[in-house]
């Protein structure tokens, strides 16, 4: 008769192979899976993993769900020793499942999955020629300079050491993409790593990374995942973006990459689009530009979120390696940037700029837009408008002829800094940075036509718009013309709407034009790291976005400030403040992939329905406490279910536990006892459905522990 605990650890295996043919492995062949394997001390190995050939890779030690695992490092570690030292550990319950590298490792540690065969026989591989990355000497071809060696090295030292979570804080314009290629090439070589995830923010900075790649290191295939696309085994270097791999990474085992690298993601990547990134077993590299310093404490609250979650997730309490803006400047690296300020005298109303009922042209308005200042006004004669709310809910044409004005006779004569000395900006590209679609496409027009002289003929564009959004025509063309701004003449100004402030890199730009105020310290510094390395560039600030964040002080070689009138500092008394939110939420950006071409591909309705859906859930499910692998795996296949039909379904309910697949594996009440209760299952479905189908980014958890 078998003994309850006999039973409990059989149950225990029942949920250790399920897990186990999540990742491919064949429990039939009677070579992929040994099963209660003879050892030559009599003893007896719960699960013997082997290659192809047969050949031992890993033990797996089995557990009933009541004993702490690491307690079972000893057992385990001794059975891989009776197998002519079987380097590879995994200790499981059905539940949890650790993995212990014993003769490099002093623990074991979580892992989200069982390895899969092929991916243990890479790290079987690639640890009998492995070499001390140390020895290998760095490619100075592609990272040259003092610090960028030093940051390779460091990084080297700590993976030595144990460390698998490194963050990196280096100025943009430094070389954070040559640092990286450097780093890889060097792991390449001593076999430290065969399979790196490379994650950026937008898939067009993808593109341009491949391009890099390509370039520093032709012996290693890369290719640019895009969404709907599967994994290439054959490629070494796989560069994407977390909504690209939505829908497919947990199709692979958690060891399919030895390294993941995150560039300058956004800022939910470590909060709750977190998951993914936890989910692969690789060592996990962060590269950013944003200061984790004190100043950071003068931005907004999500730029604090930020810093907290990205330091939290690499278990650090400052970056690993850091060069900064002022250490690149002074090393001579990075040249001084100047700044030149401007403002309207509505921009410089610091407390409010007031706005008249009867000076407004009521006849001219459209019935919607009456209505809107009506009940703005309600009942009052007059308004105060923050002038960080122009051109998103109101527009003053004259203010935007007033910066190209502005911005045209600069360029032309110069201007006299407050030491008295004349200084004029470069000539070449310059970027605008712009509030709207509205406000890119009014300025866009407002400088093709200010310097048409300059044009070859009339139908060129000295000044063209990107935006990045939703829709066909916001992103279109962006791919051509951001390639056109860079390669060719025209256009020489490019205003942007969140397509050009991060990751973009051309050093032909030496002009940008701040027409968008934000408070955050990560995006501004993003913004103003679009100018040129390689010489002097101008910023011209015509919405006080540098005095906000104290520029002045950052690089003394700025500008004057000329503003249009002197600047007060009281407190407004009926500043009426309108929706000034300067936040890009990078989900937006994604559903809209290139093809091999570097062409947009625009999904069809339920294709982007299915991904918008999925992306939720992906949020939602990752934010679950406390799932045990039966919970994890129905609810998994109900986010399967949801994607596959997104364009007929406005909720997930009971009644579609009576079709398949659900039909096929119990039902309604097979997934009452998988939760404990109809009323724990109702909970966590009102849950999914809230946060899934009404977009709820704030749904509670749903509490998933069966009542007692």
């Amino acid at each position: 008769m078998t003994s309850p605990t006999g039973q409990k650890e059989a149950f225990s295996r029942v949920g250790i192979d399920a897990q186990l043919k999540d990742v491919g492995w064949n429990l039939t062949d009677g070579t992929s899976v040994r099963y209660e394997y003879q050892l030559p001390n009599g003893t007896f190995a719960d699960y013997v993993l082997c290659d192809r050939h047969g050949r031992a890779m890993a033990v797996v030690e089995a557990k009933r769900a009541a004993v702490n695992l690491q307690e079972a490092t000893k057992q385990g570690r001794a059975y891989a020793e009776q197998l002519d030292g079987v380097p590879f550990v995994f200790l499981a319950n059905g539940d949890e499942v650790l993995f212990w590298d014993y003769e490099n490792e002093a623990y074991p540690r979580p892992v989200s999955t069982f390895f899969s065969q092929p991916d243990l026989e890479r790290r079987i591989a690639s640890r009998k020629v492995r070499m001390d990355p140390l020895t290998v000497p760095v490619d100075k071809r592609i990272a040259g300079r003092d610090y960028q060696q030093e940051c390779i090295d460091t990084l080297c030292r700590e993976m030595n050491a144990g460390q698998r979570k490194m963050l990196v804080e280096m100025a943009t314009g430094t070389g954070k993409t040559r640092t990286a290629a450097a780093l890889i090439k060097r792991l390449f070589e001593a076999n430290a790593v065969t399979r790196v995830l490379f994650l950026v923010d937008r898939i067009t900075l993808a593109k341009q990374t491949e391009d890099a790649f390509n370039e520093h290191l032709p012996d290693y295939p890369c290719y640019v995942l895009r969404a709907g696309r599967r994994f290439q085994d054959e490629k070494r270097i796989t560069i994407t973006t977390l909504q690209s791999m939505i829908n497919i990474y947990r199709d692979y085992s958690s060891g399919y990459f030895d390294l993941v690298i995150t560039d300058e993601c956004h800022r939910s990547i470590y909060g709750k689009w977190s998951g993914i990134l936890k989910y692969f077993d690789g060592v996990q590299i962060g590269l950013t530009a944003t200061p984790f310093t004190s100043e950071i404490e003068t931005g907004d609250e999500e730029d604090r979120e930020f810093v907290r979650d990205t330091l939290r997730f690499f278990e650090v309490d400052e970056p690993t390696f850091r060069y900064d803006l002022r250490q690149a400047v002074n090393d001579g690296y990075l040249v001084p940037y100047q700044i030149y300020k401007a403002r309207t005298v509505k921009t410089a109303a610091e407390g409010g700029f007031e706005v008249k009922k009867d000076k407004l042209d009521w006849s001219a308005m459209s019935l919607k837009v009456r209505e809107e200042f009506e009940q703005l006004f309600a009942g009052t004669d007059s308004i105060k408008v923050d002038p960080n709310a122009l051109e998103r809910k109101f527009t003053i044409p004259e203010r935007n002829r007033a910066i190209v004005r502005e911005f045209k006779q600069v360029m032309e004569n110069g201007y006299t800094d407050a030491k008295g000395i004349l200084r004029k900006p470069l000539i070449g590209k310059t970027i605008v940075f712009a509030v709207t679609k509205r406000h890119a496409e009014t300025l866009a027009q407002m400088f093709d036509e200010a310097f048409a002289h300059e044009k070859p003929s009339p139908e060129v564009r000295y000044a063209d718009f990107v935006v990045s959004g939703f829709g066909r025509d916001d992103t279109l063309d962006a791919a051509t013309k951001i390639k056109r701004f860079k390669k060719e003449k025209f256009p020489q100004i490019l205003v942007s709407v969140n397509m050009l402030d991060t990751g973009f890199d051309a050093p032909e730009v030496v002009n940008l034009v701040m027409a968008r105020f934000t408070r955050s310290v990560i995006l501004y510094r993003q913004m103003r790291g679009r100018g040129t390395r390689k010489a002097l560039f101008t910023m011209f600030d015509f919405v006080g976005v540098t005095d906000y964040h104290d520029d002045d002080e950052t690089m003394p070689e700025g500008g004057v400030i000329r503003e249009s009138r002197p600047r007060s500092r009281h407190e407004p008394r009926t500043l009426l403040t309108l929706d000034v939110d300067d936040h890009i939420d990078p989900t937006t950006r994604e559903w809209v992939t290139i093809d091999d071409n570097g062409n947009f591909v625009f999904l069809d309705p339920d294709e982007q329905q299915a991904a918008l859906l999925a992306a939720r859930f992906e949020a939602w499910f990752n934010s679950q406490p406390g799932l045990h692998s039966d919970q994890k795996r129905l609810l998994l296949t109900i986010g399967e279910y949801i994607k596959a039909n997104a364009g007929r379904l406005e909720g997930f309910t009971l009644d579609h536990f009576v079709v398949p697949p659900f039909s096929n594996i119990g039902g309604l009440q097979r997934a009452i006892q998988t939760f404990g209760s109809g009323e724990r299952l109702a909970e966590v479905l009102d849950s999914l459905n809230r946060a899934v189908f009404s977009g709820e980014a704030d749904a509670m958890p749903a509490e998933t522990h069966p009542k007692p």
